[in-house]
């Protein structure tokens, strides 16, 4: 059920956070992951049957408290029942950057068991709404198949402007935006480090234009820094970007207890009380 929202609506900035207001909000490609988008995404694949393994590298003295170990590095890594999909959260993990921002998850997938490595790889950072990245995992889950390909590049497109996104102008096959021209969708050249199993991505030189997959990011302010910033690799099947963008485009609000300081004065919101 979609609620009506109001810009006007004024947030409390007495209330203590314990105690923080939900409101619903809008639009969701500018409403942030509400500091929850761990959790969001572990509860899911929960339920959904994944398995979850934490990593844990430390630094322990002799007679030390567990409470004053120095924990170095963490992982933890969910796994799909048939162990074809995983969901790695890697913020605290030394993650690399991607629009100049930590990556939070990356989520792989392989063709069959018989080979350890991914077949494709996609790359999300923090203030991703929640709600997308859990419908692009559903949609991963539900698939037998997870690195076959089943549609082509224009259904990305479609699922975005079924929403009201506009095509680039520059790049109407391969590109759209929010009308706001706030976030981003694109088919291009996939940035270095994105891991890919398509032989190209190993050969390729570099003077040689590299492996083109989709691109999503939103930059509230041109020039100023991202809010996220989504990578997938060339190999992802377009039918699960497609779950994503429509996902990500979608006029329904989401509930919000925290706002993102860049955002917060541009989305609509109503009280979920």
């Amino acid at each position: 059920m979609e609620a009506p929202l109001y810009s006007d609506f004024p947030l409390d900035p007495s209330a203590p956070t314990s105690a923080q207001s939900a409101y619903w909000v809008g639009p969701r490609h500018l409403a942030g992951d509400d500091g929850r988008l761990y959790d969001a995404v572990a509860d899911t694949l929960a339920g959904l049957g994944w398995t979850s393994l934490t990593i844990v590298r430390g630094r322990s003295e002799p007679d030390e408290a567990p409470e004053d170990r120095q924990v170095l590095r963490s992982t933890v890594l969910h796994i799909s029942p048939d162990t074809l999909r995983w969901a790695q959260w890697v913020l605290a993990d030394e993650p690399f950057h991607l629009g100049e921002l930590p990556i939070a998850w990356q989520v792989s997938a392989r063709a069959d068991t018989s080979s350890p490595l991914a077949a494709w790889s996609a790359y999300f950072t923090s203030d991703v709404p929640g709600e997308v990245l859990v419908d692009f995992l559903v949609a991963l889950d539900a698939r037998d198949q997870p690195a076959v390909p089943l549609a082509g590049p224009e259904l990305v497109l479609d699922a975005v402007t079924a929403h009201g996104w506009l095509r680039d102008i520059d790049q109407p096959t391969g590109g759209a935006t929010d009308p706001t021209f706030s976030s981003h969708l694109s088919l291009g050249e996939v940035p270095p480090l994105i891991q890919d199993a398509n032989p190209r991505a190993l050969t390729s030189q570099a003077d040689e234009a590299g492996l083109a997959g989709w691109q999503a990011w939103a930059e509230p302010v041109l020039g100023t820094p991202c809010l996220w910033a989504v990578s997938f690799g060339a190999s992802v099947p377009h039918d699960l970007v497609a779950a994503f963008a429509t996902s990500l485009s979608s006029t329904a609000p989401v509930l919000r207890r925290v706002l993102p300081e860049s955002t917060r004065e541009r989305l609509l919101r109503a009280p979920a009380s």
